[in-house]
Formats: structure tokens, C-alpha cells, sequence
């Protein structure tokens, strides 16, 4: 860059030079706009600094400068790799549309970190015309490209790219791609997208030994909110088990009350972990899914009733306080220390008569300690 001809050279330096110090900043970035084009090109070689809070301030002030549009398209265009993805980033901050032409060559250039700051600098700019050029780039062969696409098209949320994205939630081989297209169609907030990401959660890949990523997908599910809930309830049926348990957990986070009869038929599941996750999720309900744990009590198997004691256990109402103490004489031994472990949460002091009771039966010392020891806390 040939700033060092400019006249104003020397004053523009010694103000890009005050902007690391915090009490002559402000100053200093205003005087750099004001002085408009002049400050452009030395701004743009300052860009190459590894001082990230640097760099932001120098993009900021490049951002306050429309004078400053030709010199950032010839960077675009010409300057080191890392210079021109950062005034791809400048252009995004700007939305300056007259970059639009610029940043679509970059899409297609031959540095990855050009293309997917590019594509985000388009969408940051909002003319949904660049759609068209982002699409192709989801097959781009750098994962960065990728995730910057996706990234790019849930900023426009257009129904027009759900298939395209859903592809991407379904077929990319890298875990954190598919998460991009997945908080792409979730930012949406359009029921519309409610189909693609049902689809990805029946998708193993997501879910098996994969925690963070299946929280990304539910968290983008439950984003959706109300009108999530009819297909989240239709999932409860899934023959993949962890389809169920899933959709359970997410329909005790979302607490829409057209949810309990349903959770309700979960506790009988005979997946063990679906069963559980039922109980849990009508927990949150608190109150209103009372009656629908407690009608679980009378179940013949006992895992179901362990279940129920668990959901009661987690509802802080007195009303669960007679059903816990009658299961403490349940004959299954999991279920009676389930329910003496509820009223240990608790901490209901009405529940000590029948833990005496227990704590003095001898033919299970374990669950007599435990009662003793519940006892001492009440």
C-alpha cells in the first residue's frame, strides 16, 4: 500500500498508534473518520495486526468510513489472504451493498478463510439476490466454507434454503457442519423448518455418543416452541428408543400442558431410560401432572412405579407427600428406596413414622440405614 506518499501520512499513523491506548482512543477513531480516505490505506495495512482487540477497533473505524469503499474492494481483491477476509469482515460490519459484486469473486477465490468470511460479509449486507451464489458453496470442500455458508443462510432464515440446509443436517461428515445447518433451520423461528430438524433427530449420527452436538439439535428444536409440540408428541411413538426419550426430555423443557397425557403413556414404555425420562419431563409440569405419576403407582411392573416415585419426588407440592409415604411399604425393594430417596429431598417431617418403621426392619440392613439416615436429616 502506498500511504507513505500521502501527506497526511504522518498524523494518520500517530492516530492509529493512540488507539491502543484506552484514554485517547475515542479521539483518535474520530479523527481517523473524519479524516476519511486518507485514513483508508494505513488502516487497511493495520489490519495484519494479531492483537485481536486491535483489529476490531481498526474495522470498526474502516466500517465508519464510506470514503474508505474503494480502497477496501482493492484489498478484496489484491491484498494478503488474512487482510482480505478481514475486509470481507469490514464490509459485513458496513453493509455497504456496492462490496456485493467484490464479495461474490471472493466466493469464489482461492483462499478458504476469503470465501467463508465472504459468505458471512453477504449476509451480514441482507440482499437476498447473493442466496443464489451461497448455495452452490455447501459442497464446498473446506468444513470453515461450509459452516460459514450455514451460518450465512440463517441469518436470511428463507424458507427457499431449508432443503438445501436439511441436506447438510443429514449428509455432511463433519459433526459441526450439520450443527451450523441445524442452528441455521432452529434461528429460523419457521415452523416450516420443524420437519428438516424432526428428520435429523431420527438420524442416529446426531445422538449416538455424540452429547454436545444432540443438545445443539434440541436446543434448536425446542427453540421452535408451541409449534413443535404436535410432532414432538408423534415422536413418542418412534421405534428408536432414543427418538423417545428425546422427545420426552424435550417436551418436559418445553412444559405445554397438551404434552402430560402423552408423557403419561411414556411411563410405560419398556425402555427403561424412556420410562425415566417420561417421569422426568412430567416432573416439570409440576402440579398438573400429578395425577397422571400417581396413577403409575398402581402398575404391576415395578420399574414403572420407581419411575413414577422419581417424577413425584421432583415436584414440590405437599399433595405428593401421602403417595411417597405409602410406597415405602411397596414390596419391591428398588422402589421403596426410591421413595425414601424422594422424601429425603423433600424433607417433609410427616414421612418420619413410616421411615421408623423401615429403619427397624432387619432383613434389609442397607435400606434400614438409609432410612436412619434420611431420619436425621427431617
Amino acid at each position: 500500500m502506498d500511504w507513505f506518499t500521502n501527506p497526511k501520512q504522518n498524523e494518520v499513523k500517530k492516530l492509529i498508534t493512540q488507539l491502543a491506548d484506552a484514554s485517547r482512543r475515542n479521539a483518535a477513531a474520530q479523527e481517523l473518520i473524519r479524516l476519511g480516505a486518507d485514513s483508508a490505506a494505513p488502516l487497511i495495512d493495520a489490519l495484519q495486526t494479531q492483537d485481536l482487540n486491535l483489529l476490531a477497533i481498526y474495522q470498526q473505524i474502516l466500517a465508519r468510513i464510506p470514503a474508505a469503499s474503494p480502497e477496501l474492494t482493492k484489498a478484496l481483491k489484491s491484498a494478503h489472504p488474512i487482510i482480505r477476509g478481514r475486509v470481507a469482515e469490514v464490509f459485513g460490519l458496513s453493509k455497504d451493498k456496492t462490496a456485493i459484486p467484490a464479495l461474490i469473486e471472493a466466493l469464489h477465490g482461492e483462499f478458504f478463510t476469503v470465501r467463508a468470511r465472504a459468505a458471512l460479509a453477504l449476509a451480514n449486507i441482507g440482499d437476498r439476490l447473493v442466496i443464489s451464489q451461497l448455495l452452490p458453496l455447501l459442497k464446498d470442500q473446506e468444513d470453515e466454507v461450509r459452516m460459514a455458508v450455514c451460518m450465512a443462510l440463517g441469518i436470511f432464515k428463507d424458507p427457499s434454503t431449508f432443503d438445501e440446509l436439511a441436506n447438510v443436517t443429514l449428509d455432511d461428515p463433519i459433526i459441526e457442519v450439520r450443527q451450523a445447518a441445524v442452528k441455521a433451520l432452529g434461528d429460523s423461528k419457521n415452523p416450516a423448518a420443524i420437519p428438516f430438524l424432526m428428520e435429523a433427530l431420527r438420524d442416529s449420527f446426531w445422538w449416538f455418543e455424540r452429547e454436545q452436538s444432540v443438545r445443539v439439535l434440541m436446543n434448536a428444536i425446542e427453540g421452535m416452541g408451541s409449534s413443535v409440540v404436535e410432532p414432538l408428541i408423534e415422536a413418542l411413538a418412534d421405534r428408536e428408543g432414543t427418538v423417545r426419550k428425546l422427545a420426552a426430555k424435550m417436551l418436559g423443557n418445553l412444559r405445554d400442558v397438551r404434552a402430560i397425557e402423552e408423557l403419561g403413556m411414556t411411563l410405560y414404555d419398556l425402555h427403561h431410560e424412556v420410562s425415566q425420562t417420561a417421569a422426568q419431563a412430567l416432573a416439570q409440569f409440576s402440579a398438573p401432572a400429578i395425577d397422571v405419576l400417581a396413577e403409575a403407582l398402581i402398575h404391576p411392573e415395578a420399574s414403572v412405579r420407581e419411575h413414577a416415585i422419581l417424577g413425584l419426588g421432583q415436584i414440590h407440592d405437599e399433595r405428593v407427600i401421602p403417595y411417597l409415604i405409602e410406597m415405602l411399604h411397596d414390596p419391591a425393594r428398588e422402589v421403596k428406596r426410591q421413595a425414601i430417596q424422594s422424601l429425603a429431598g423433600i424433607k417433609d417431617r410427616r414421612a418420619i413414622p413410616a421411615l421408623q418403621e423401615l429403619a427397624g426392619d432387619r432383613t434389609d440392613r442397607e435400606l434400614a440405614a438409609f432410612a436412619k439416615e434420611v431420619i436425621a436429616k427431617l
